[in-house]
């Protein structure tokens, strides 16, 4: 069976292809659920290619994060234990324990493979 799919060249290209897997999204056949992902793996690779991940840092995600919910300094103690760890995290001094990569997981939402990083 041939599964058609769309080739990405060009910004065009992706657009288009953006366009079938939003389309293709309620399928239900398997030849459009088949399709459906090929193209996706398509677009990841294009977008892999023309925007490469990179790394995010686990001091900056935390920061990040924080800001985002309007914590503190002090509010983060409360996760990771203590005003003087906050400091020594923060200013990369300390790396951040399992129980803490756990804590700050669950209460902030930051993703536990991020964190890890800085364990």
């Amino acid at each position: 069976m041939k599964i058609e799919v769309i080739a990405i060249e060009t910004e065009a290209d992706y657009r288009k292809a953006l366009e079938l897997v939003s389309s293709l999204m309620d399928a239900s056949t398997p030849r459009d659920i088949a399709r459906l992902q090929a193209q996706a793996m398509i677009v990841a690779a294009y977008e892999e290619r023309i925007c490469p991940r990179r790394p995010v840092d686990p001091v900056e995600a935390i920061k990040f994060r924080m800001e985002q919910m309007g914590w503190t300094r002090a509010d983060l103690a409360k996760v990771v234990g203590s005003k003087s760890k906050v400091s020594e995290i923060l200013s990369r001094k300390r790396p951040l324990s399992l129980a803490m990569i756990r804590r700050l997981h669950k209460e902030m939402q930051i993703p536990a493979e991020v964190l890890i990083d800085a364990a």
